[in-house]
């Protein structure tokens, strides 16, 4: 199974593709870390955000979007666009595209008990990416 791993910075959706097949996790190569959202954000621009990110989707054949969870208020709280754009990805209909939020407490304790397989720096992919790429390895572990 192919799980896309989303972390929402600003108006920035960064990816990360992991696949776990037959118990080995392979990083399949993707031609894009990173959507982003027009500055406007009018509603044109979130269907074409959310195009984006479906064709993205049914190209790597993914069949699971793991998001990270960001809070609605307090010291960490996330922007308005960046709930904008977890609606628009949670809203894509069209193909079969299983959506979950993790909460970051949730991923910590993921990681605690099956620690990452490999160190970060490791894998290939870019400094960014590393919370998606987390996000997408929790993902994987989840149970439910």
């Amino acid at each position: 199974m192919i799980i896309c791993g989303v972390e929402l910075t600003g108006s920035d959706a960064v990816v990360c593709l992991l696949k776990l097949e037959q118990g080995h996790f392979s990083l399949p190569e993707c031609k894009v870390r990173k959507l982003t959202l027009r500055k406007n954000h009018t509603r044109a621009d979130l269907q074409q955000f959310q195009t984006a990110f479906a064709d993205l989707m049914a190209e790597y054949r993914v069949e699971k979007v793991v998001i990270k969870e960001r809070m609605p208020k307090g010291k960490f709280a996330g922007g308005a666009i960046s709930f904008k754009l977890e609606a628009a990805i949670q809203l894509i209909s069209g193909i079969d595209l299983d959506v979950t939020l993790l909460s970051p407490a949730l991923i910590k304790s993921t990681l605690s008990a099956n620690p990452l397989p490999i160190p970060f720096a490791d894998t290939g992919l870019k400094v960014f990416q590393e919370t998606a790429f987390v996000v997408a390895y929790a993902g994987h572990m989840v149970k439910g």
